[in-house]
């Protein structure tokens, strides 16, 4: 049974590294002494060991271990042996690039499908979608495919921002942007704002948090999802 959280952000304003999540994911990992974590999106082009090192840090608060998946000499070995993984934000275009060029992508794809419990923030929930065709990143790096895992059968739009009706700034919105996604594609995209994520427990889907989510969907007009909503519905 697929087990997965999916957050819109690791960090929110004023507080620590994934705090807000911590109970949550105690929880959700409280079958696993020791966490893969997927360092390949290097936000701000941290490196590998110390985007690793950053994250033990905080999952050493609820007794977890972890280790980066590129100190593995047979990466594919690693995440098939995983107790639970983590992967985390930065730049979505280096994440998926990295997954393709290791040949991870898909045998991540079958050990969440398989149950191994899954944590993604930001780029690393970016690719729990069909595609990650939504993603907010500057396209730093050319990946293979657009394609991600498809754990859920939809797209995201994580740190989705609201129009702000006092700003002078007359540039596009999020929602202009999805709407140019929607001119050429069918797959619904979910606005996922900070503070909010996704549990996913085998068929459902629900969101979570005090905040509704922003739902798209082609030539519809976007509905807000209410937190406790089942999203697998969006599958049918």
């Amino acid at each position: 049974m697929k087990s997965l959280i999916i957050a819109s952000t690791s960090t929110l304003h004023g507080g620590e590294y994934l705090d807000y999540l911590l109970p949550t994911l105690e929880n959700h990992f409280k079958n696993c002494d020791t966490i893969i974590f997927i360092p390949y999106a290097r936000p701000g082009g941290m490196t590998h060991d110390e985007y690793t090192e950053r994250v033990a840090i905080d999952f050493s608060k609820i007794n977890k271990k972890i280790i980066g998946l590129h100190t593995f000499k047979n990466p594919i070995e690693a995440l098939e042996n995983a107790q639970g993984i983590f992967t985390g934000g930065g730049n979505t275009f280096l994440l998926v690039t990295q997954l393709y060029e290791n040949d991870v992508m898909k045998t991540l794809s079958n050990v969440i499908e398989s149950g191994t419990p899954y944590l993604g923030s930001s780029a690393g929930s970016n690719i729990t979608g069909i595609s990650m065709q939504t993603t907010n990143d500057m396209p730093i790096i050319y990946p293979p495919s657009f394609k991600t895992l498809g754990a859920i059968p939809f797209n995201l739009n994580p740190h989705y921002l609201d129009p702000n009706l006092q700003s002078k700034h007359m540039g596009e919105t999020r929602e202009t942007r999805i709407k140019e996604f929607h001119a050429f594609n069918t797959t619904p995209v979910l606005g996922l704002r900070e503070g909010s994520w996704l549990d996913v427990k085998g068929e459902k889907i629900l969101l979570k948090g005090n905040l509704t989510a922003r739902l798209f969907r082609q030539n519809q007009v976007p509905e807000e999802i209410n937190p406790e909503t089942d999203l697998a519905i969006l599958g049918n």
